[in-house]
């Protein structure tokens, strides 16, 4: 994934919102594909491409994939953690994002969250025939964590997390909120995240990314049961919520 050319014209669908006016976020999209093959061969794809003053950020996931991860943020530990979100959730990952020497982790970590909001959204597409709903607990040696998610639309964020260390190596993890904040802001996805133990701040946080990459493939799994059935939800809410969250960045 190339990014030293932001300008490069793309293709695809355009959302105006970004920190800077004049630094859009751009959804790549895959070409359509027969709902049937799609199933057969894994091809739910999104690609996201996010250019601002301070970061250039691509991703592009792929829920019928095979648990490839190639994550170059600059940032190792955050590195880490979407390297459990591919391998946990048999998902294709591919994150490459760069900064100016002014640009700090908290930026950085912002604009893949959003960039990975994007790029689910879009693999998911209609929601049609898939759970929506995902529940896991993850353990990870003392620490235990829950996330409980829905995909429905609605996005809201219910963090309780206790990290006992200021400093994850040189990570601050309170951004780890910023992360899914943001990601649940741009995908409109309920997500509820909830420790029941744990002392480890490394061990604490790799068991949330390990349950949340679980949920997630449980909630975008086929179900032939919900045969073209469609969440009711309001995109012109999604859209306003969207607006209202990083309209003034």
């Amino acid at each position: 994934m190339e990014l030293s050319n932001p300008s490069s014209s793309l293709t695809g669908s355009f959302l105006p919102w970004s920190r800077l006016s004049n630094s859009p976020i751009h959804i790549l999209q895959a070409p359509p594909v027969d709902s049937a093959i799609t199933r057969s061969f894994g091809g739910r794809i999104g690609e996201a491409k996010i250019v601002t003053k301070k970061t250039k950020v691509v991703v592009k996931i792929n829920l019928g994939g095979r648990a490839v991860s190639e994550t170059n943020t600059g940032i190792p530990f955050l590195d880490h953690m979407l390297d459990q979100l591919a391998s946990h959730g048999s998902f294709d990952v591919h994150v490459k994002a760069v900064g100016d020497i002014i640009s700090d982790d908290y930026y950085r970590t912002e604009d893949v969250g959003v960039a990975m909001g994007t790029a689910l959204l879009q693999a998911v597409g209609d929601r049609k025939e898939i759970s929506l709903y995902g529940d896991f607990s993850a353990p990870h040696d003392e620490a235990l964590v829950q996330v409980s998610l829905d995909l429905s639309g609605r996005p809201h964020l219910s963090y309780d997390l206790q990290i006992p260390r200021e400093t994850v190596g040189t990570y601050d993890p309170q951004l780890v909120e910023h992360f899914f904040i943001s990601l649940v802001d741009t995908f409109g996805m309920t997500l509820h995240i909830r420790q029941f133990a744990g002392r480890n701040s490394n061990h604490i946080l790799e068991a949330t990314f390990k349950a949340f990459a679980r949920a997630l493939r449980q909630a975008t799994e086929y179900d032939a049961r919900r045969h073209d059935s469609v969440p009711r939800f309001s995109f012109g809410s999604l859209v306003q919520n969207f607006k209202s969250s990083y309209g003034h960045l």
